[in-house]
């Protein structure tokens, strides 16, 4: 079967991705930008996510904000973007029959953002405001602070945000800069999924892109995987609840062994019928939530178990969750509980490719992370030829007790307490 995409690659190295969806209503445009916080320096960390604010605030043909969404708005569209460690990615929705629109409004803030001084100092503070409401979350708080526990002092564990003090002191040419650096055709993805042609994304693609010289780019600091010295992370709040995490290095985007790892983590905490699930709530009652997932970056991964706890149970829960983690090590999920976690992840692999954003967004972050998209039949193939006995070897290779970190936010037990208990035995 032939890929249901098509792919032009332009003279520059412009990368344009069209995944055509005759009977949708929709067209979502993404320009992808292969940059994210694991590219900054320190001293501008957070550069890539306060650069995703400025470029929504106007261009010389749409000069202000207002003009920029109601362009889309206007058409019955949604637009945003978000940035994460390795890309930022800039976004819209529109009615298929508006999606010149929608092309034309991405196309010229991701090249002519205006980055008006005052839109600077004005956008300095709402992203500030951002960066305080996530440390008011206790769980988006754990999140950040187990990240920190496992990558330690290196770009790939600084926050995707930065701190209040970095944004503080990043100017407008740190953003000019860094668009100059990185915002370049051979750096960048359009990905386009919906009720239109390769030809019609391709004509557009190259009347704003066509022109424009490719850049040499920067290398980045590669992953030292290595658990940081400060490997347990709390922030003792008076809040009812403890957030609480456990973390550990896991396995790069492209690495043979994450078909397994997707089948352990689903085993070990996804849905209510995985392990964590019915040991930590159904059987003990001893967290609301819990579960598992696994992010993968281009040199290294990072996987997690999370949940919410009642501060005495914070000690248990982590000995409970280390247990199953345990188990996966030393036996062999047995055929039943493998078919269900086989047939769990490939349903819900198929059921997040329902939309056309979905596609457009994956087929765009594949191609910008490692320059192919892998087709869903193979990959639905490879998770079900996944075996226990594969399960068990990368629970092995990952699962390990000089692989473990955690984070806590809440009124629970203090490090060393959290230390004691933090093995697999």
């Amino acid at each position: 079967m032939p890929d249901p995409w098509q792919i032009t690659t332009l003279s520059n190295g412009l990368r344009v991705v069209t995944q055509t969806i005759p009977t949708a209503q929709s067209a979502s445009v993404n320009i992808f930008a292969g940059v994210g916080s694991r590219a900054e320096t320190k001293r501008v960390n957070g550069v890539s996510h306060y650069l995703e604010h400025m470029l929504f605030k106007g261009t010389p043909s749409r000069p202000t904000a207002i003009i920029v969404s109601e362009q889309v708005e206007g058409a019955g569209g949604t637009l945003n973007a978000y940035t994460s460690r390795e890309v930022t990615c800039y976004w819209d929705l529109v009615p298929y029959d508006r999606f010149e629109t929608g092309m034309d409004v991405l196309c010229d803030i991701y090249l002519n953002a205006l980055l008006e001084q005052e839109e600077v100092e004005r956008e300095r503070n709402v992203v500030q405001q951002e960066i305080k409401r996530s440390k008011d979350s206790p769980g988006s708080w754990a999140a950040e602070l187990a990240a920190e526990a496992v990558f330690g002092d290196q770009p790939i564990g600084w926050p995707i945000a930065g701190t209040e003090e970095t944004v503080a002191g990043i100017s407008r040419e740190d953003q000019a800069e860094h668009i100059a650096t990185w915002y370049g055709p051979n750096n960048s993805v359009i990905s386009v999924g919906g009720n239109v042609t390769h030809e019609q994304v391709l004509t557009i693609a190259e009347r704003w892109f066509g022109n424009l010289s490719s850049k040499e780019l920067p290398p980045v600091t590669a992953a030292n995987e290595v658990i940081s010295s400060q490997n347990i992370r709390t922030d003792h709040r008076d809040i009812t609840q403890c957030n609480m995490q456990i973390s550990m290095y896991g396995l790069r985007w492209d690495d043979p062994d994450r078909y397994a790892l997707s089948i352990l983590t689903t085993v070990l905490g996804r849905g209510m019928s995985s392990r964590l699930f019915k040991e930590v709530r159904e059987r003990r009652g001893l967290a609301y939530s819990v579960g598992a997932g696994h992010q993968r970056h281009k040199d290294c991964g990072y996987l997690s178990v999370s949940a919410g706890v009642s501060p005495e149970n914070v000690l248990e829960a982590t000995q409970v969750i280390l247990a199953e983690v345990g188990k996966m090590r030393e036996e062999l999920v047995g055929d039943e509980e493998m078919t269900k976690a086989r047939d769990y992840s490939t349903g819900s692999f198929r059921l997040g490719l329902e939309s056309s954003m979905a596609v457009a967004q994956r087929n765009g972050d594949s191609l910008t992370m490692i320059g192919r998209i892998e087709p869903v039949e193979e990959v639905i193939g490879k998770l079900q030829a996944v075996t226990a006995e594969d399960v068990r070897n990368v629970a092995r290779r990952v699962f390990r007790d000089d692989n473990l970190a955690m984070s806590m936010v809440g009124p629970g037990p203090d490090d060393d307490a959290l230390d004691n208990v933090l093995t697999l035995g």
